[in-house]
């Protein structure tokens, strides 16, 4: 009897060793296919799942720089270019849907056909994150700051997290990270769609313990063609809240009040721009009456400062930690990024191009340089922006700048089915006479020829102005002056 004791339990050791290999190696060899792997967090996300340890395949049928290369130095470049249903094969695991792709997309067809599980990207996002304490980063301006923000406090303090954001951070290999140790997801939460067959805006998918509302302000007219159907998302997305969650909203938003006011049974933490002075390479933050130099610069930027330490003190990390960590904050891509700097020229890129967005950008410059000439540039390159109908919201939206322009390309709107829109249009909606150019060439030619002495440089676009190379202006700039 006691040998059939021993016996059994041998073999049920035995069992839960053959199924607990079995286990790691369905995780670690579990396909993972993603159509439109291309997209700027698509191409991110392939990375993340290839470094966890999944097999990762993806098609798409554009692919551009910088995905093309990291894709290729990650082995993750499909062998061509274009859809094909032969890689759509019964041992997938999961499909993640990237909003590049339409619904009628042949390999979302045949997926779709064969029974096997799609995702949208923020849908498998909350499936990665479900077990862990979400923070979402949600408003109109200022989520990538706040999340980046937040992402290198944590990491300044050796924690480990799942996350995703919309720019390119030091310190950070990819956008976007699944898979941690850690107990938090930092996610930036967009508004826009999750994919071609989900309509749902993305943020509406990551059922926050945390959620911040940084500010609204109209956008993405295509999806929501009037403010009320705008506003009613980010009311949904405050009804989404966990149970014991908490909000972190901007206090000087009238749109998030009133949303607030109608959630009385909803724990709520509004917030203001820190206190700050301006100094030549930095701000000066005074914090009970400790002193502090941050990187960052404009009253916008203090607002989200202090939304990150507020969300870092909801995580457990106090004010003195935070401080000490931000000081050595070197900011997202593309957020207020220096690209040349002179004695007496300044030249910088930011990601802004919804009217907010631009308002924001240009006054914390014209702050931080009030004696030098501000010339701001805006490339008008979104859904939104080419809208007739939406031109009008940015009125005077460069006020503060000293001289400003507004390029577009005709080529663009028609690739989107827009009705053309005219350089008087432009002029008459933005309200301060910008110069209007449609022509790239014809563009460059201009900030070429201005000249630069004690003048600071701004570019703003969701684009690349058609495919200025940016580095290489501001040295031909610099070597005219």
């Amino acid at each position: 009897m006691i040998k059939l004791v021993e016996k059994i339990n041998s073999l049920f050791t035995t069992l839960i060793k053959v199924y607990t290999n079995l286990y790691k190696k369905f995780i670690n060899c579990m396909k993972i296919h993603l159509i439109a792997i291309g997209g700027s967090a698509m191409h991110n996300l392939a990375i993340a799942l290839k470094n966890r340890g999944y097999f990762v395949s993806g098609s798409d049928d554009e692919i551009f720089e910088p995905s093309r290369s990291r894709l290729l130095k990650h082995n993750l470049l499909p062998d061509k270019i274009g859809w094909d249903i032969s890689r759509i094969t019964d041992d997938i695991d999961i499909i993640v849907l990237g909003m590049h792709a339409r619904k009628d997309n042949p390999e979302l067809i045949e997926a779709l056909r064969k029974g096997l599980k799609v995702y949208s990207y923020p849908e498998y996002l909350y499936y990665q994150t479900k077990n862990k304490k979400r923070v979402v980063i949600s408003g109109s301006h200022g989520k990538t700051t706040v999340t980046s923000m937040i992402m290198h406090v944590l990491k300044y303090h050796g924690l480990d997290f799942d996350y995703l954001v919309g720019a390119k951070i030091e310190g950070f290999d990819t956008m976007v990270k699944v898979g941690s140790e850690g107990e938090f997801a930092i996610i930036e939460g967009d508004e826009y769609l999750s994919s071609p067959i989900d309509r749902r805006p993305k943020f509406h998918w990551y059922k926050p313990d945390i959620a911040v509302l940084t500010g609204i302000a109209w956008d993405h007219i295509n999806v929501f063609p009037t403010f009320d159907d705008y506003l009613r998302q980010f009311s949904m997305f405050v009804e989404l809240i966990n149970k014991d969650g908490c909000l972190i909203w901007y206090e000087k938003d009238k749109n998030i009040a009133e949303i607030v006011d109608n959630k009385q049974n909803l724990r709520n933490i509004p917030y203001k721009a820190l206190n700050y002075n301006i100094k030549k390479s930095s701000s000066e933050i005074v914090y009970k009456d400790k002193v502090y130099d941050v990187p960052v610069f404009g009253k916008h930027n203090m607002q989200n400062l202090n939304c990150a330490r507020i969300v870092c003190k909801e995580l457990g990390i106090g004010s003195f930690d935070f401080f000490n960590a931000i000081m050595s904050f070197k900011g997202a891509a593309k957020r207020m990024q220096l690209i040349k700097e002179t004695v007496n020229f300044s030249m910088f890129i930011d990601f802004a191009h919804a009217p907010s967005k631009l308002k924001a950008t240009v006054d914390a410059m014209k702050e931080k340089y009030p004696d030098r000439t501000l010339i701001a540039c805006i490339e008008l390159h979104t859904f939104s922006s080419l809208n007739a109908r939406f031109l009008s919201e940015y009125y005077m939206s460069m006020a503060n700048a000293d001289s400003s322009v507004v390029y577009y390309n005709p080529k663009v709107i028609e690739h989107k089915q827009l009705a053309q829109i005219t350089p008087e249009m432009i002029k008459s909606a933005f309200g301060n006479n910008p110069l209007v150019f449609t022509d790239t060439d014809e563009f460059q030619r201009y900030l070429k020829s201005v000249g630069w002495q004690n003048k600071v440089l701004l570019m703003m676009s969701s684009g690349n102005f058609n495919g200025i190379d940016f580095e290489l202006l501001g040295d031909e700039i610099i070597k005219n002056i």
